[in-house]
């Protein structure tokens, strides 16, 4: 019995016994805490045995069977039923690990290993991120300038266009969940097959995500195509490199004592015929967060320019941005060690080649990244965090100025977890998200700030009735988190929650998504004329530009609304200091009008406010399936 005829024995042995047992996913999601999975690697490997021994007496039999059926089913019908959250996060770890026992005994690993169903369960429970990790819902968006209008294709997600589909203007959609089977509100969806496009017209990707399941992935690819890899590090927290599969890498950045999460979910997709898809989501790439939670996902299709550009290390636009985040993670010498192991032929040589290369004037989103880490002094500040969402938003002319010609800005943040919010985090964030330079804040004196009444903010959150009353029912909320300690503070900000009810129908959601809406005079990009700039905001309003007023912006990707995601600001207005526990991508944009909003938005608008004394939050820890 071969490799092959074996992987799949397992996978079907693994699959029965599997379905023997509740499906109840939890991942933990703490800024404080990491999920411990290791009681459970000795229960997968009694199972792995017991899988074999069984296999090998129905190995041809079960083979044949396995090498009929199709690759894998679009996700949201997907049939693999997710698992126990401990033992999800073991499961591609083991599997990579037979592989390369494998490979040392007979000098290769073998290149069509079939994912069993408890493999794509295994991966969920490394979702169990800091508070701020999870990703967000999605919707669809489609325009020449891609202003975030809608188009009402089909009312049925099976309806959604073709996997050769093309998207040169930008396209942002929920994912198809099997709970909301059409939409309620009958937009389009994407699968994950839709957003890798044809499977024989790939060449080369780079994907990132935080909980990952490696064999159900690479089912989606051609066993011949280079893919690298961007994961969570291991409890050190130590940037690697390592050979995962034939032709498949894994790449992990430094987190600083080993905390914080690599929560990014991304994917960067190069095709035979030159061109390049950028996704950002809100998805991890496991098989239960495209099948049974709502998410989100945008992407772009990027040209080749007809002659490459020079170099530009000033620039700052969203191709530099994706440049400086690729060499955080530490995708940069990830391809290098790919091009000199047996792939010489990428499409791309040097993650600068990819502003120098394509042709991105199409694309109108900002891209917003957190890197963990400790950022100091002004030019490095404000290209990261809530730092860098007030650049895009004084890019958009959405600044609200300062005064009495200020404008109003009511954020409501949608996420799957929640944080330790003070009234100086909020303001913070507030501060930025209106546009305003940090340096002003950080000039206020601390005392000051921490005794600031709450800001116009909305957290919106599912209640633990919304949670029950959801198709999967209290099971299905294994990945939205608050705890009651942070409920129960004595200054947490429980008069700004509202209730999270996606517009799908009833699924819930694993969304990220802040919406930022003006209220005021007619707004202009032009600085009021009460309003004396900073030294340090000199160079950054050189580069306002005058645009078409809209009523606001809305943010989407995999930042929750926590400080662990955003940042938090210290040090002095002359000499700033950010930290970041996580690394995070999201993209943020303008819209029009509230119309456009309500469309754009992955939760019901508005949102409805928690009723005081009978409302509270979801608390998966309470919940006798999370135990």
């Amino acid at each position: 019995m071969d490799d092959e005829d074996l992987a799949r024995a397992i996978a079907l042995s693994l699959q029965d016994h599997k379905e023997k047992r509740p499906e109840v996913i939890t991942i933990d999601d703490s800024d404080d805490e990491q999920a411990e999975s290791g009681g459970e690697d000795a229960e997968f490997q009694a199972q792995l045995r017991r899988a074999m021994e069984e296999s090998k007496a129905e190995a041809a039999k079960s083979s044949t069977n396995a090498s009929d059926t199709p690759p894998t089913q679009p996700p949201a019908a997907s049939s693999s039923n997710g698992g126990a959250a401990s033992f999800l996060a073991q499961r591609a770890q083991l599997e990579r690990e037979r592989l390369e026992r494998q490979r040392r005994q007979q000098g290769k690993i073998n290149t069509a290993t079939k994912p069993s169903a408890s493999e794509a369960e295994d991966t969920d429970a490394e979702e169990s991120e800091d508070e701020d990790e999870r990703p967000a819902k999605r919707r669809h968006l489609a325009s020449s300038s891609f202003t975030g209008k809608l188009t009402q294709e089909a009312s049925s997600s099976k309806a959604s266009l073709p996997e050769d589909q093309i998207f040169w203007n930008g396209e942002l959609r929920q994912t198809a969940t099997q709970y909301a089977e059409p939409r309620g509100d009958g937009l389009p969806t994407f699968r994950l097959t839709q957003v890798l496009g044809q499977k024989s017209e790939l060449a080369f990707a780079i994907v990132s995500s935080y909980a990952l399941d490696v064999p159900w992935l690479y089912e989606f690819f051609n066993p011949s195509v280079p893919v690298i890899v961007v994961a969570q590090p291991d409890a050190n927290g130590q940037a690697s490199i390592k050979n995962i599969l034939p032709h498949w890498i894994k790449t992990t950045p430094p987190l600083r004592n080993g905390f914080g999460c690599q929560h990014m979910k991304f994917m960067l997709l190069f095709y035979k015929t030159g061109r390049l898809r950028v996704v950002i989501s809100t998805a991890n790439l496991i098989a239960y967060d495209w099948r049974d939670m709502e998410n989100s996902v945008w992407l772009q299709d990027v040209p080749l320019r007809r002659a490459a550009i020079p170099h530009d290390p000033k620039a700052d636009d969203f191709p530099a941005a994706l440049q400086r985040m690729l060499h955080s993670i530490n995708v940069s010498p990830a391809l290098k060690t790919m091009i000199n192991d047996n792939h010489p032929n990428l499409p791309i040589k040097h993650v600068d080649e990819l502003r120098q290369r394509w042709d991105w004037s199409l694309v109108k989103v900002h891209l917003i990244a957190s890197i963990a880490g400790k950022h100091e002094g002004w030019p490095t500040v404000i290209k990261t965090g809530h730092p860098a969402l007030m650049m895009a938003v004084r890019k958009m002319g959405m600044r609200t100025g300062k005064g009495p010609r200020a404008k109003t800005l009511t954020l409501e943040c949608q996420g799957s977890s929640l944080g330790n919010y003070t009234t100086q985090w909020l303001n913070e964030f507030h501060w930025s998200a209106r546009g305003e330079s940090a340096e002003d804040w950080l000039k206020e004196p601390k005392a000051r700030r921490e005794k600031l009444p709450y800001p116009p903010i909305k957290v919106v959150f599912p209640t633990k009735k919304t949670v029950q009353e959801s198709a999967a029912g209290e099971i299905g909320g294994g990945t939205i988190f608050c705890r009651r300690k942070q409920w129960s503070a004595k200054n947490f900000p429980r008069e700004n929650f509202y209730d999270s009810k996606s517009k799908a129908g009833p699924a819930l959601m694993h969304s990220k998504m802040i919406s930022g809406m003006l209220q005021g005079n007619a707004y202009t990009a032009k600085k009021s004329r009460n309003y004396v700039p900073s030294d340090s905001e000199d160079e950054v309003d050189d580069d306002i530009q005058e645009v078409t007023p809209g009523v606001g912006w809305i943010y989407v990707g995999s930042h929750n609304f926590t400080p662990s995601a955003w940042g938090t600001m210290s040090g002095t207005g002359f000499t700033p200091i950010l930290n970041i526990s996580n690394y995070e991508v999201g993209i943020v944009f303008p819209v029009k009008d509230e119309a456009e909003a309500n469309k754009i938005a992955c939760f019901q608008r508005p949102p409805k406010k928690y009723v005081a004394q009978k409302d509270e939050p979801w608390m998966q820890e309470e919940s006798v399936y999370h135990q």
